[in-house]
């Protein structure tokens, strides 16, 4: 088993530092809400109080946070990860930042320091039960040196090199963030018909927009929206998909209003639902928890 620091433990992060001390790993664990970290300390898992202090003798540290900005703090900040770390330790981050500010962190840690990047797809329930999707950037050597690890996750797929994890988590929440806003926009469109909504949402399964409308009709119909993924992360990643786009020089139409809606209903006050909320947004219907 390997001694490990888990950083980030919000909504996603708690159950995938709970699936390590499970399988048996040495876990240390901190986040800048340090009372986030009382149930965790409860299953076994030591609660460090800076970044640098998690990273102290592990073999791997492991950080999943909210954005960009969070993950430089915590990996090159005044007590960041990068003051404890050395050769021979790998970084995993499994945030959802992108391959260039992979890339930026890995160009600054210090030498010997190997990093992988593998984001995930799903949610809260997913996470519980190690089911997640796990999208590998990194060298073939460092991919099989954590893949143990990331299999008490679930599933893991080894995309290709250094920011290729992070790369694909992008297409990936395209898709699906293009769904959900398909799905929004299609109900206003019958329902302008006055056609009903559980006929249109009946109909709807059966079309390329189906796992959309199994996952989240349960929310649609009741309009109440309890986050697994928080609406303002999924904006978040629509600004990532958008920024890159424009970097790559692309016209990509179908993301800017994807990201448009998701915005528009983090500004009418769903940032804390579910990112199936903006179906709520694009209805005119008020979204609650």
């Amino acid at each position: 088993m390997s001694r490990l620091a888990f950083l980030g433990l919000g909504q996603m992060g708690q159950p995938m530092a709970a699936r390590l001390l499970q399988a048996g790993h040495h876990v240390t664990v901190w986040n800048r809400t340090a009372e986030k970290a009382a149930p965790l300390a409860k299953e076994g898992a030591v609660v460090a109080f800076t970044p640098a202090e998690a990273a102290a003798g592990v073999d791997v540290a492991i950080t999943m946070v909210a954005t960009p900005e969070a993950l430089d703090q915590v990996v090159l900040g005044e007590e960041g990860l990068a003051r404890a770390l050395g050769p021979g330790q790998i970084l995993i981050d499994m945030s959802t930042v992108g391959p260039e500010t992979v890339r930026s962190i890995a160009d600054r840690l210090p030498a010997g320091v190997a990093m992988v990047d593998a984001p995930v797809r799903g949610s809260v329930p997913q996470a519980t039960e190690g089911r997640l999707d796990v999208y590998v950037g990194g060298t073939d050597e460092d991919f099989e040196r954590v893949r143990p690890i990331l299999e008490s996750f679930g599933t893991v797929r080894h995309i290709g090199g250094l920011g290729s994890g992070a790369a694909i988590k992008l297409v990936v929440n395209l898709a699906l963030g293009a769904a959900i806003v398909a799905l929004g926009e299609s109900l206003a469109l019958g329902e302008s018909f006055s056609l009903s909504r559980g006929i249109l949402l009946d109909v709807l399964a059966d079309t390329p927009i189906g796992p959309a409308v199994l996952s989240k009709r349960a929310n649609i119909e009741s309009g109440r929206y309890p986050p697994n993924f928080k609406l303002r992360h999924g904006a978040k990643d629509l600004r990532l998909v958008t920024d890159a786009a424009d970097a790559a020089g692309l016209d990509l139409k179908l993301a800017r209003a994807t990201r448009e809606w998701l915005d528009q209903a983090a500004q009418r006050g769903a940032a804390d639902l579910d990112y199936s909320a903006v179906v709520a947004a694009i209805l005119g219907e008020d979204a609650r928890s």
